[in-house]
């Protein structure tokens, strides 16, 4: 496995006006879109099953398996709904991917809709990023100028539209069948599964729903072939991906690598912490929703079978680093802030257990815990977990659980001692006055 850098998706990011057509074009833009076309659909399936990509979004589900399941067509509608609803604390990489190079997620959704027999496509963007919503909405306007979009594509007769629609701020929306439902009009809100997606989606008709980064990533495999696209990565986590880093080093950004590489190399390309003189305390892997990681677990290879096997979860690979100086306990309790606000109240378990990891983290936070506010955090993890209607409840709960496991010494002193007195602000770099202004 090679863990150089691998700039594919984001090869010409820097490149003047990036986001426009004729830019994307001078970088072999919709190349293999005119490829696609002269083939059978069953054979962009398969090549996406050979190419083994799992889903860029978090679940790591094959993505050219999801799409076989849909059924045999019926003469109805079917549909492509790409979920760009990115919303998790940490995970940045599909947001600065449509605003550098927008039209290769609009190639990404041409390939995938014809290959699936999709007519009409969806982007569901998050409502909070205008700028990224009209600069998608103008790529949607170029494309359809240059006949890349609309009837008889390319001369091929197929037709697609593509619609874009900005969502309103939800984080349960970017579970996929709350996504659907907020589609159609009605709350976001997770469906009973099943039916799954693929045989019952929008409007009740089979219906793909994919990452943006999964869809993005198809026309450079039809390209360069399913076995390039496998040689990269390992052997069960194949290709390359995004990775974000963010927090406490030197060089925060996007760093496009083959899955397997590990946290020690990332932080080599990206200058190292960002104060030399603190050591690394805790990161995430894949965003808040992941148990967290310490300096001991630097060369743990970022894959899904790796990841999962050291006891977290490769997810987004939001790779959020943080020094000594900041307290675990007030950053779980800033994430269980979030959970418990993002909660959409269907059912018991997140709705009740989000509201009372809350209160017990903002007493040990404040230095007003009790004896048994450890152990009833654990138990009412353990009550939410596997036992809610969709993710959100199990993403609560992995922040907490894992910190307790590596820093349950900093939440016993949240019974006498607040995270102010322990980490005071003025001195983390976390809160630094500088890092405002930077």
């Amino acid at each position: 496995m090679s863990t150089q850098l691998t700039p594919i998706l984001t090869r010409f990011w820097d490149d003047p006006r990036s986001w426009t057509l004729a830019t994307y074009e001078k970088h072999d833009g919709y190349k293999a879109l005119k490829k696609a076309v002269t083939m059978p659909p069953a054979d962009l399936v398969q090549m996406t099953k050979d190419s083994g990509m799992r889903g860029r979004g978090g679940a790591g589900f094959p993505t050219g398996m999801k799409w076989g399941f849909l059924p045999p067509p019926d003469g109805g509608p079917r549909y492509l709904v790409v979920n760009a609803d990115e919303s998790e604390p940490g995970t940045c990489k599909d947001t600065p991917l449509m605003m550098a190079a927008p039209q290769l997620l609009i190639e990404g959704v041409v390939i995938t809709s014809f290959a699936i027999g999709c007519n009409h496509a969806f982007i569901y963007l998050r409502g909070e990023v205008v700028h990224v919503y009209r600069r998608l909405m103008r790529a949607v306007e170029e494309a359809y100028a240059a006949g890349y979009l609309g009837k008889n594509i390319l001369g091929s007769g197929f037709d697609l539209e593509v619609t874009v629609l900005a969502g309103a701020g939800a984080y349960i929306c970017g579970e996929e069948t709350a996504l659907l439902d907020s589609l159609e009009g009605r709350r976001g809100q997770p469906r009973l599964k099943p039916p799954f997606p693929a045989v019952a989606g929008l409007y009740a008709r089979p219906t793909v729903v994919n990452n943006v980064e999964s869809i993005a990533s198809v026309p450079a495999i039809l390209l360069h072939g399913a076995s390039w696209f496998a040689g990269m990565g390992t052997e069960k986590s194949t290709g390359f991906g995004i990775f974000s880093l963010s927090g406490h080093v030197a060089n925060p950004g996007q760093y496009e690598a083959p899955l397997g590489i590990t946290l020690r190399e990332l932080l080599e390309m990206a200058g190292g912490m960002r104060d030399p003189n603190h050591k690394l305390k805790f990161w995430t892997p894949g965003g808040s929703s992941t148990p967290m990681f310490t300096d001991a677990h630097l060369d743990v290879p970022l894959d899904f079978e790796s990841v999962a096997a050291a006891g977290s979860m490769l997810g987004t690979r939001a790779l959020q680093i943080f020094d000594d100086t900041v307290s675990v306990v007030r950053a779980v309790s800033r994430w269980t802030d979030f959970y418990a606000h993002e909660s959409c109240g269907k059912c018991t378990p997140c709705r009740e257990g989000t509201f009372w990891l809350k209160q017990i983290m903002e007493r040990l936070e404040h230095g007003n815990g009790s004896q048994d506010d450890i152990d009833k955090l654990l138990d009412i993890c353990d009550n939410i977990l596997f036992r809610s209607f969709c993710a959100l409840g199990d993403a609560s709960t992995s922040c907490i659980t894992s910190a307790v496991q590596y820093f349950r010494e900093e939440f016993e002193a949240g019974m006498h001692t607040s995270a102010a007195e322990m980490f005071p602000p003025a001195a983390s770099t976390l809160f630094a006055k500088e890092t405002v202004s930077a």
